[in-house]
């Protein structure tokens, strides 16, 4: 085996720039925050914003006040019982959930019509405005397939290049990740992209090798060795692609507004292939905007951040942003999990602006391919946001803050509650069918009280309840019809409207299963169960039916019992329920029929389910499917410790990128000693192979005593 740096290049291997270290303080929940002069209402804070929020929170009270009447109204007048109140308050709590979602929605439609959804002086069209600061590009991975990441970025590249701005940015490559061949796979397409581009003194990689709170630990790592040296910085998620103009006028927005400490995009998802990402895909772009539009109107400056496809002011973020481990064991205490929420309402707490910009459109992002995959995640976010009831009483916080996390908090145990509801109104029939009525009391009357259900009052607050539901829907396909682009983009007026009845029924039928879902979850998080740390799928989704039938059969079977109980209280309880029971009841025939690939891509042919950026595809989009395409990574072996071997360039990059060694009194890395054992024992690389573990394995990648016993093996 020929040693690496016979092949390597003469000038000096530099993975990542000089250093340019930032203080990031760990922020203390417990005394308010350092406002470095600025004041507690931002400049660019709306005039109108207290009359914007009276409107959209006290309407949704009104209407909130007025269902728990007409709901009051339905339950029989003979008395109040336990179950009765129950089913009240629990009414009370998950119609101000719907109601709120309403009110905004109504509130974005108007915006949307009239529009709006810009502000801070961003423009769509036009020349674009000249940079005079620098802006990092950080994309922050965690064992993700290297070639979908790197065609990401080279679209991005490619398309600030155009711009003629490519100066004002650079992109860091921030990966986190654990399995040892995907790693050295980054490092090969890190390389290659370089190459490619171009982009040496631009584009940079680094591996953490101690990856501690995830992609909040990794990006506040890189504020606090690299971050002195750029003004912002737009975080990226894996599946991330945003144009050059858009991060152009975004980096020109904060550069004309110093208040302003982080401002959101409308990420849209695009890419969907199965029929469920292809669900997700048009409910996100025909209902998002409506959704986003009447948020950003009424938060004003006190908007929120989700983590991927924002720019940030790197010295708001480090000033406040550093985030402390909150008391407890996980799954309660520990780093903080969902980080984004807390970073934005910490930055803000110092008196920093955020906002949400959703007209400004360019950046997208992909969805996961199956309820499956969408699970494991929201088993994640489910913990991050249950873990805030400990971030609430932060001392200083705003607000509007406060409520972004109680949504977030909201969004998980509404479906428990939505579960206890619906098993209070079987509880309520089963005892109207066994319990004996009192027709007089303890009052001596002289006509009997009958108990009794209004069926009227209870039509009207159904078809009340349902309108409130399903009007965000319908007022975005009014947007949608009055908007040119996007109609024709949605296959046409009628396609469009055939595609929100699809995606309203088949969601319809999925809601139960993921009410379910998320129950669990909630119940696994109060019972101490951590969520951990997994990859997210990015693939078409396909998955063995036998495996489906094996994930799914508790909810068949749970749908099963319902039904027979909800029969035997009353048939006609039992068809009430209908829609919940035929979506528990054929789960898995349904989770199965929706991760099809062939069926989402049937429904595209037929022209249903079709969003503008499939019909007229951008360009950075169009740049991203060429990436893919064009694929210049060399060929290398799947197995991270022959691709060292195969590629001396290769193998040279990679020990230049490895950190200092360890000297005496440093932490000791017990899976590098026991993989060092190994290697010096294994008098083959195939041996070696067999009986390293993947933490060893990565482990004696990460020394370069342990890369230096690899090349010496002998294949066999």
């Amino acid at each position: 085996m020929p040693e690496p740096s016979k092949d390597a290049p003469s000038q000096p291997f530099e993975a990542m720039p000089p250093e340019a270290r930032l203080d990031m303080p760990v922020q203390n929940l417990r005394t308010p925050a350092n406002m470095e002069g600025r004041g507690r209402t931002p400049a660019t804070s709306p005039s109108s914003i207290v009359l914007r929020r009276l409107s959209v929170i006290g309407s949704a009270l009104a209407l909130t006040a007025y269902g728990a009447w007409r709901t009051h109204m339905v339950m029989d007048e003979a008395g109040v019982s336990a179950l009765g109140v129950i089913m009240l308050v629990l009414f009370i709590a998950l119609f101000m959930w719907i109601a709120l979602a309403f009110t905004s929605s109504v509130a974005g439609f108007c915006s949307l019509v009239a529009h709006g959804g810009l502000g801070l002086g961003i423009r769509r069209t036009g020349p674009l405005p000249e940079l005079t600061r620098r802006t990092a590009l950080l994309l922050p991975t965690y064992n993700e397939p290297p070639h979908r990441v790197i065609a990401g970025l080279r679209a991005i590249y490619s398309s600030l290049e155009e711009t003629g701005q490519l100066d004002s940015f650079d992109l860091f490559i921030l990966s986190d990740t654990t399995n040892p061949d995907v790693w050295v796979k980054e490092e090969a397409a890190f390389l290659a992209l370089r190459e490619q581009v171009g982009g040496h003194g631009r584009i940079f990689y680094r591996r953490r090798h101690n990856n501690v709170e995830r992609k909040a630990g990794n990006v506040g790592e890189w504020v606090r060795r690299f971050g002195g040296a750029y003004d912002h910085m737009v975080t990226l998620d894996a599946d991330s692609v945003m144009s050059g103009q858009t991060l152009v006028r975004m980096a020109d927005a904060m550069e004309r507004n110093p208040g302003v400490g982080l401002i959101q995009t409308l990420p849209v998802i695009v890419g969907g292939t199965t029929l469920f990402a292809r669900l997700q895909q048009f409910a996100g772009r025909v209902y998002g905007p409506i959704i986003a539009y009447g948020i950003a109107w009424w938060h004003g400056a006190e908007g929120n951040y989700w983590g991927h496809n924002a720019i940030i002011r790197t010295r708001a973020f480090a000033s406040q942003a550093g985030l402390p481990h909150v008391p407890g064991k996980p799954p309660f205490g520990g780093h903080i999990l969902s980080h984004d929420f807390v970073e934005a309402a910490l930055m803000r707490r110092g008196g920093w602006a955020i906002h949400m910009i959703p007209a400004l459109d360019g950046s997208y992002e992909e969805s996961p391919p199956s309820l499956t995959d969408v699970a494991i995640r929201d088993r994640r976010w489910c913990q991050g946001n249950l873990q805030h009831v400990k971030v609430l009483p932060t001392k200083g916080l705003h607000w509007v803050s406060r409520m972004h996390m109680v949504v977030g908090i909201g969004a998980y145990v509404t479906s428990p509650l939505w579960l206890v509801f619906l098993l209070t109104g079987i509880l309520i029939s089963l005892q109207a069918h066994f319990q004996r009525p009192e027709y007089f009391g303890d009052t001596k009357l002289l006509y009997p009280h009958w108990p009794h259900v209004d069926p009227v009052q209870a039509k009207y607050v159904f078809i009340g309840t349902m309108v409130v539901l399903l009007a965000p829907k319908l007022l975005a396909y009014i947007a949608l019809l009055l908007d040119p682009q996007m109609r024709r983009g949605a296959g046409g007026p009628i396609r469009a409207a055939l595609s929100v009845l699809v995606e309203t029924l088949i969601g319809g039928l999925i809601a139960p299963i993921a009410m379910l879902i998320q129950t669990s979850g909630v119940i696994s998080i109060l019972s101490g169960h951590d969520s951990g740390w997994n990859t997210q799928r990015r693939d078409d989704g396909g998955i063995p039916f036998m495996e489906v039938a094996r994930q799914y059969a508790r909810f068949t079977l749970f749908g099963l019992v319902l039904g027979a109980g909800a029969w035997v209280v009353s048939p006609s309880l039992f068809f009430w329920m209908t829609p919940v029971l035929l979506g528990l009841v054929f789960s898995i025939p349904l989770v199965a029929f929706t991760s099809s690939r062939s069926v989402g891509l049937g429904f595209r042919r037929s022209g249903l389910l079709l969003v503008p950026e499939e019909t007229e595809e951008p360009d950075v989009l169009l740049k991203l499917e060429q990436a893919e395409a064009q694929d210049q990574t060399p060929t290398l072996p799947d197995d991270a410790l022959r691709a060292l071997r195969a590629d001396p360039v290769l193998c040279q990059a990679h020990l230049a990128m490895l950190p200092a060694e360890r000297h005496a009194g440093d932490p000791i890395n017990a899976d590098q000693l026991v993989g060092l054992v190994k290697l010096e024992e294994a008098s083959t690389l195939s041996e070696a192979e067999r009986r390293l573990s993947v933490k060893e394995k990565a482990a004696v990648l990460g020394s370069r005593k342990g890369v230096a016993l690899i090349l010496r093996l002998p294949e066999s």
